[in-house]
């Protein structure tokens, strides 16, 4: 018969639940998002849909975890009472992810889930799955069958901070006779001390090694056989049906709320990526604008003006960009404040770029070219430069942060290559100036 969670346990589980269930879909429903960012975390949205319905369904994930051979198919097909998972002599026999649902808990709620032996072949590949079905349940039994080695600490170390909740089974215990499992312990103990609380490890004997037993019929006649006692996973069940019972919704809700961080923290790495790159291409397709502009401007020092008419339509477009809408009043205050800074930090550009346009108005044939094409590098890196600074203010949500616009101007100057980035751009812009001249 299966058990059943009490009722009179239920109100703060479905209020964490509740919680949890808001939590998910606001993350799957989030409007804002980008499409290109949506796509690129296809798969985890899959997930979170997943978890999704399994808070409405109300089920609870157990993953088994461990070493090849240490039993731990054996160990949930002890649990489910029936074969279910594969249990074959050949290491790596579990090469993915399986579940099998626990009918004997909750009408069937609860599902074990088995996964492959962390120290296989391609073992980067398998931890890294073992890794992210363990992220995604709400309680893992990392089983051992004996002391516990400095790989499997490592290991149980990974686990404990992807997991919500975990068990230390000590498996096998059939090979041992009591004082050797009872020191077993004791070690096991003290080696996970601030991992593993001490009522969190248990013995199992998932599959016990088969015995000789002698049979004598009626007239004394002795048969030599071979049986398998019954697997001995007593302890381990009853902590499990300990924990369901206390904490199984809660659990459910805190596993599922640790996905949602972890996930709304990909997510957010992901928007800033996407806008970065979406930045960029804006700040450099206004940087060639700018530069070809100035560079065809027949008069001499206006194509200041037109310049600084370029550089306020980009800090628009990038407010747009970053989801920060703002009107070309603000931009020209943002782009003010940032002309200020360039004054005192970049000033010797800015004469350049006089010097450069004043040479222009006398200059004639290819010199004209090449020199339109050194204001217009001038021009185009100035841009760089602003658009870099705004997209910064943007990031930090329409500030400048503690260090005010002059240490992000600075900072942004200190990180870029002036001279190959002008190089780049007279490259650039020659190549649209000669078929027009």
């Amino acid at each position: 018969m299966a058990k059943k969670v009490p009722e009179t346990q239920a109100p703060s589980g479905d209020a964490h639940l509740a919680l949890a269930r808001e939590s998910l879909r606001d993350l799957l429903n989030d409007k804002r998002v980008p499409p290109p960012v949506r796509a690129a975390l296809a798969e985890d949205y899959q997930q979170l849909q997943l978890l999704l319905e399994k808070i409405e369904h109300g089920h609870i994930h157990i993953a088994v975890f461990g070493r090849v051979s240490v039993g731990k198919s054996a160990l949930l097909n002890a649990l489910l009472g029936e074969i279910k998972f594969s249990t074959s002599p050949l290491h790596g026999e579990t090469t993915r992810a399986a579940h099998a649902r626990w009918q004997e808990y909750d009408a069937g709620g609860v599902f074990l889930i088995d996964t492959p032996g962390i120290n296989e072949v391609a073992g980067e590949e398998r931890e890294q799955l073992a890794h992210d079905v363990a992220s995604r349940c709400d309680l893992v039994l990392f089983v051992v069958d004996g002391d516990i080695t400095d790989t499997e600490i490592k290991a149980l170390r990974q686990v404990k901070g992807a997991a919500q909740r975990l068990l230390l089974v000590l498996n096998k215990t059939d090979r041992y006779t009591p004082p050797e499992r009872e020191l077993l312990l004791k070690t096991l103990r003290e080696r996970t001390e601030g991992l593993i609380h001490p009522q969190d490890i248990v013995t199992a004997a998932a599959q016990p090694a088969e015995r000789i037993v002698i049979m004598v019929d009626a007239e004394g006649n002795e048969t030599e056989t071979r049986r398998r006692p019954e697997p001995d996973v007593t302890a381990l069940r009853e902590r499990i049906w300990d924990i369901l019972k206390a904490e199984g919704k809660t659990m459910a809700a805190l596993n599922a709320g640790l996905f949602a961080g972890r996930f709304s923290d990909r997510l957010t790495r992901e928007v800033i990526s996407v806008r970065r790159e979406l930045a960029e291409k804006v700040v450099r397709n206004y940087c060639l604008a700018k530069g070809v502009a100035v560079a065809l401007n027949p008069i001499p020092v206006a194509d200041l003006l037109a310049a600084i008419a370029t550089d306020a339509a980009m800090i628009v477009h990038l407010s747009r960009v970053y989801g920060l809408p703002i009107s070309r009043s603000e931009a020209g205050s943002l782009l003010k404040t940032i002309f200020t800074q360039l004054v005192f930090l970049m000033g010797t550009v800015w004469t350049m770029h006089l010097a450069a346009s004043a040479l222009k108005g006398i200059s004639l044939g290819l010199s004209t070219i090449v020199t339109a094409a050194a204001q217009g590098a001038v021009a185009w890196y100035g841009t760089y430069v602003v658009g870099k600074a705004a997209e910064q203010y943007f990031i930090l949500g329409k500030s400048w942060g503690e260090g005010g616009p002059k240490r992000v101007v600075q900072d942004i100057l200190d990180s870029l290559d002036r001279e190959s980035l002008l190089a780049q751009a007279r490259e650039d812009i020659l190549s649209r100036l000669k078929p027009l001249l």
